[in-house]
């Protein structure tokens, strides 16, 4: 008897185990690192009970790559940068979005709508943005820095972390040598390897995924990343200074939208729209303080007309990337 009701209780425990573990549904989902906080995707899953099936990447290049080496029906949603937006729709990978889906896409503010990589944006939707900045440490450094020509001192041997994205860093050789970061000139970009190469002693890490950590750890002085990672650093290090290039900054928008061949579609219009709530996207900026195109009061410090009156996109420059990609080789 005693047996029985043991294997009463324990069939009662792995069917309660079970049906507390269950979803109704799934919703396949690639970002990039350290962009949305854990508790944000627990919340959406408890209220919609659907699994979020997380996968991240550190460039746009590692999502192209992905995206172009899985099944159709393996992702849903994904959040490819401005330029890479463009690039995945002539490949015809991503599908267009229904904005009747999207109820909450009416607190995107207007100046971050019909860009040139989606002028319509019948794919995509603002999600964060961000420009790339210096950090130093000015605690250890007192010098008079605010060109990415003051990088190629000597006295800064291994030094510099950069995040690891071949567009922005060429992108800012290229800006070094007073040249647009989207220049595709063959003549310039052997200018901007051998500027590349002069800093290379300087270099201590290429991190995308991290690079606020050598900061915080103080393995490095001089750091090139995105605003919100120096954002961080300075809240663990007070003596961090946020410096915006003279020669101007790179912009970035990541993107909300949905991979050709979806399988989940309702699942990745409900997880997009509930991105979009204004409550929703304070949570993630209090956490990685980018800049939402929403109509929020924001913790970063960055006005969006400084973004887009010093800065500049990236953008999809075709078939010269092999250019692009054989200098990244050449100096990595």
């Amino acid at each position: 008897m005693k047996k029985v009701i043991v294997l009463m209780i324990v069939i009662f425990l792995l069917s309660g185990c079970s049906s507390g573990s269950s979803y109704k549904g799934v919703v396949n989902v690639l970002n990039w690192t350290s962009y949305i906080p854990d508790n944000v995707i627990k919340d959406f899953e408890d209220e919609y009970n659907i699994k979020v099936n997380y996968g991240t990447y550190s460039s746009n290049e590692e999502l192209l790559a992905k995206i172009s080496s899985s099944k159709e029906g393996t992702y849903d949603v994904i959040f490819p940068s401005d330029y890479m937006v463009e690039l995945l729709i002539s490949k015809g990978l991503l599908q267009k979005i229904d904005k009747n889906k999207l109820s909450n896409s009416v607190n995107v503010d207007r100046t971050f709508l019909n860009q040139t990589y989606d002028m319509s944006n019948d794919y995509s939707l603002p999600f964060l943005s961000t420009i790339v900045v210096m950090a130093v440490n000015r605690n250890h450094l007192k010098d008079n820095i605010s060109s990415y020509n003051d990088l190629l001192n000597e006295k800064y041997k291994n030094n510099i972390v950069l995040i690891d994205d071949q567009r922005i860093i060429i992108g800012m050789a290229l800006l070094a040598k007073g040249y647009d970061m989207n220049d595709t000139n063959i003549y310039h970009l052997d200018e901007a390897k051998e500027w590349l190469l002069d800093l290379k002693d300087n270099v201590k890490a290429y991190d995308s995924d991290s690079p606020k950590t050598f900061f915080i750890t103080e393995e490095a002085d001089i750091g090139i990343m995105w605003h919100a990672e120096a954002e961080i650093a300075k809240e663990e290090n007070p003596n961090i200074e946020i410096i915006y290039p003279s020669e101007g900054h790179a912009i970035s928008t990541d993107n909300y939208t949905i991979v050709k061949g979806a399988k989940n579609i309702n699942n990745a219009y409900l997880f997009i729209n509930y991105l979009m709530r204004k409550e929703v996207a304070l949570k993630i900026t209090e956490e990685y303080p980018y800049i939402s195109p929403l109509k929020i009061t924001q913790k970063s410090k960055v006005s969006v007309d400084h973004v887009f009156s010093k800065g500049f996109y990236v953008k999809n420059i075709g078939l010269d990337i092999k250019n692009y990609d054989k200098l990244w080789a050449d100096i990595k």
